[in-house]
């Protein structure tokens, strides 16, 4: 026999072993794998599938039609994670850790098209957020171990077994998490996992915090340090009549949406078991909220704190150098009772820039928080506010100045009619307020100039109706111009502690334009 047939039989040879040996593996991988899934399965779910393909060559395995279902299940009824995924991929897998360790070890695995349903007590997405390292990870961990994670149109549903509605919902998810780390030590972290980097798109979500409000996000996309929300909206879940009838006290209802968010450079995690954000910029394009105050529940007398003290008291690192919100809108509503409308406040064409924006968590010594607003007021004329404060002084101590010019005070029918009983008539050429306060009182000086006011009153029981004695009488008392000149007034003003931060502003401008007016 010539060598050249002796090398030939001895290739054939070989390759044949090895294919035996691959069948061979093959065979006892699909016998061992539903062993492992099943009987040596000590997780709280039961795992089945439709079909396994194991390749020894590319290190491979390939499952579809993959069931996941809760061990302990009550008849009749569904109660916990369910699960029905297409396919997944398991590729560059260990022979050895399968072999000796039961463990699919491997470097990466596809999961396409889960459908993920939680069925849950109460109405709380997390009711413990341990949670889901004692029930989620730390279980399959024992089954797989991977370094990269990728997952292809999932769709997420948690209903609550109370009230049969669903409390959280996301569609077409697609999540890229790699350089994945588990060990002991991170499980008893706030984050059950180390990685390098993530990336998540996803769609149609629906969140339900509480029983008040909802919210919807048109889309999410994320990865290490950016992130990006489209067409968010918090909307009340019950109409205003609904709403105030089940309040106990007097509570703000805020309807609020935008049509983009984008977080750019951001960091956040724990540290030290402290959860912290920081962001070097936040920019929030058409910010539509509104604001309704219903009078009609009793009122809350519990004390208001200033946004130095709120701030100052986070639990938490929060830090923003820059926020901007865009050509948005605010609109605030109060409203004594249904019969006579809201009074209304408009502000249009808002634009907000905030700088060193942050909580006052851990800070020994920071910059104060800078805002400057300017908007349309009242659909009318053009108003600009400065205002500034600082976390950490212990005062709550505040500046804040502002103008608006050319304001036809007519536009403030919308709110002092129904709200007043009352309607106005001028112009304010100019008004400029300057005021420095704290927790405890306000003091600064605003000046006006201004021509032809009138005032008119109406009646009580017959608001339509002109009360002309009183309209008189007020006029006689309001000086209707200030003669081509700007007049000014000094205003100090103790702050009612159970009121908010722009009531006390609120106040401090109406008290000036009272001493100027009459």
């Amino acid at each position: 026999m010539s060598i050249y047939k002796k090398i030939a039989i001895s290739i054939i040879s070989v390759f044949m072993f090895v294919i035996l040996i691959n069948i061979g593996f093959n065979y006892w991988i699909k016998k061992q794998l539903p062993v492992i899934i099943h009987k040596k399965n000590d997780t709280a779910y039961n795992i089945n599938y439709e079909k396994i393909e194991v390749s020894l060559f590319s290190g491979n395995i390939y499952v579809q039609t993959l069931l996941v279902s809760p061990k302990k299940q009550p008849k009749d009824s569904k109660n916990g994670l369910f699960s029905k995924i297409e396919s997944i991929t398991v590729k560059h897998f260990n022979i050895l850790d399968l072999v000796f360790r039961d463990v699919i070890q491997a470097k990466s695995i596809i999961i396409n098209k889960p459908r993920v349903i939680l069925y849950k007590k109460g109405e709380k997405l997390l009711n413990n957020s341990k949670s889901i390292n004692s029930e989620i990870v730390d279980p399959f961990r024992k089954i797989i171990a991977v370094s990269n994670i990728y997952l292809n149109d999932g769709t997420i549903d948690v209903v609550s077994l109370d009230s049969q509605k669903t409390i959280f919902s996301v569609k077409k998810i697609i999540f890229k998490l790699e350089g994945i780390l588990i060990t002991y030590a991170t499980l008893n972290e706030k984050i059950p996992l180390h990685y390098k980097n993530y990336a998540l798109v996803m769609n149609n979500l629906f969140y339900r915090p509480s029983a008040f409000y909802h919210i919807t996000i048109g889309k999410i996309r994320t990865e290490k340090n950016f992130l990006k929300i489209n067409n968010f909206s918090h909307l009340p879940q019950f109409k205003r009549p609904d709403f105030v009838k089940r309040l106990d006290k007097e509570k703000d209802i805020y309807t609020l949406k935008f049509d983009s968010a984008l977080v750019a450079k951001m960091n956040w995690g724990f540290k030290n078991d402290r959860f912290f954000f920081k962001a070097n910029s936040v920019v929030i394009h058409h910010f539509d909220a509104n604001i309704y105050r219903g009078k009609m529940p009793k009122n809350d007398l519990s004390k208001k704190y200033l946004y130095n003290h709120l701030l100052r008291n986070m639990k938490f690192t929060l830090q923003t150098d820059t926020l901007q919100v865009l050509n948005s809108k605010l609109v605030y509503e109060e409203e004594i009772d249904f019969s006579k409308g809201p009074g209304i406040l408009n502000f249009d064409k808002l634009n907000l820039q905030a700088t060193n924006l942050q909580s006052g968590f851990g800070l020994k010594k920071t910059n104060d928080i800078k805002i400057k607003v300017n908007c349309i007021f009242m659909k009318s004329s053009p108003l600009n506010v400065d205002w500034s404060f600082n976390v950490l002084n212990k005062k709550d101590s505040f500046h804040i100045q502002g103008f608006i010019t050319n304001f036809d005070v007519a536009a403030m029918g919308r709110f002092s009619k129904p709200y007043l009983n009352a309607s106005f008539t001028g112009v304010f050429n100019n008004y400029r307020f300057n005021f420095y306060g704290n927790d405890d009182t306000a003091k600064g000086n605003a000046s006006l100039n201004y021509d032809d006011l009138k005032v008119t009153l109406y009646k009580k029981k017959n608001p339509e109706k002109e009360a002309k004695l009183k309209s008189a009488i007020v006029n006689l008392i309001v000086k209707n111009d200030s003669k081509d000149k700007t007049k000014t007034a000094n205003v100090a003003l103790k702050r009612i502690q159970e009121k908010s931060f722009y009531n006390f502003l609120w106040r401090c401008i109406a008290e000036s334009l009272k001493k100027i007016l009459i």
